[in-house]
């Protein structure tokens, strides 16, 4: 009795990763300069790919490609794919791996560089990515296998829930808080000398001027569901993207501002930043690690997995 044949793939590599730099990169001129091919070769690659997969996967407009419906979770694939390929072809020459992280801006910024020096400690061969921008950002790249985990801040929101694996890392608490001898303060908050913070009550908050971060990041999320749902007339005089801006402006007295513990423990031990304690107000929130199911899941992903859950 003969022996079943294997069928093989007609799909190759060079057409999902042709089809992938499409997509990204939004046209097949930008992904010929990015794989060095030439535009005849990429063209035909992406011809190839439809006519394999029986569907097409862009819509041809005069010159210009638009995605087709069914050019998504083609992508989702082609990227999970090519992933499990390169760890496949580099793994005798690199066996520490390779790993893209995200990280939202006060984790990517206060907390994750020991992260990666464990890491690094343990696999002094890693190469190692990162990614940083606020948790909507961050979230938006795993969804597009573009970052193998990612850390973040606040409940994470994927557009896809089926598709994105959550789970809870550690808890972090925001701070309200504002210069030393404030003018803001000096005639409406008691300062507690046993711990060094002023206190305020709710509606005295929302008579002050506040810095916050921006829309789509997790500290963001965390002040309006836990603080400004209290203050819906909360005197908020600027959202700015980066803490660090939040904290210069805080020491130049133009309001107060709301940040997690990591990012102002410096400044509140030196003495140039107080706590601002607001009665009945809790402003704890989870971290989250997040990745993508299809993401194929390393050596080196395990190793930094084992990192974060050990602490």
């Amino acid at each position: 009795m003969k022996k079943a044949m294997q069928t093989l793939p007609k799909i190759t590599l060079k057409q999902l990763a042709v089809f992938v730099s499409i997509y990204q990169t939004g046209s097949t001129s930008r992904a010929s300069e990015a794989l060095h091919l030439s535009q005849s070769a990429v063209s035909s690659a992406l011809t190839e790919l439809e006519s394999r997969l029986q569907m097409p996967l862009f819509e041809r407009v005069g010159r210009r490609l638009n995605q087709h419906p069914n050019a998504h979770p083609i992508y989702v694939q082609a990227q999970a794919i090519l992933g499990q390929s390169l760890t496949l072809e580099y793994y005798h020459k690199h066996q520490a791996g390779q790993i893209h992280i995200g990280a939202s801006t006060t984790i990517g910024n206060y907390v994750l560089p020991p992260l990666l020096a464990e890491l690094y400690r343990a696999l002094p061969n890693a190469n190692v990515n990162t990614y940083i921008a606020n948790t909507q950002e961050v979230v938006a790249e795993v969804e597009q296998l573009n970052i193998d985990i990612a850390l973040v801040e606040g409940m994470p929101r994927p557009a896809d829930t089926k598709v994105i694996e959550q789970r809870a890392w550690r808890t972090d608490t925001l701070m309200v808080f504002a210069k030393r001898d404030s003018k803001w303060l000096t005639d409406m908050a008691a300062y507690n000398d046993v711990d060094n913070c002023y206190e305020l009550s709710i509606e005295q908050l929302a008579k002050l001027p506040l810095l916050v971060r921006e829309a789509g990041s997790g500290t963001r999320q965390i002040i309006d569901e836990q603080l400004l749902q209290h203050m819906p007339d909360a005197e908020i005089i600027m959202a700015i993207q980066q803490s660090e801006a939040i904290k210069h402006m805080v020491s130049a007295d133009i309001g107060l501002g709301c940040l997690s513990q990591h990012v102002i423990e410096a400044e509140l031990a030196s003495g140039k930043l107080v706590q601002v304690k607001v009665a009945g107000i809790d402003l704890s929130r989870t971290w989250w690690l997040v990745w993508h199911k299809a993401r194929h899941q390393s050596p080196i992903w395990q190793s930094f997995i084992d990192i974060l859950t050990s602490e």
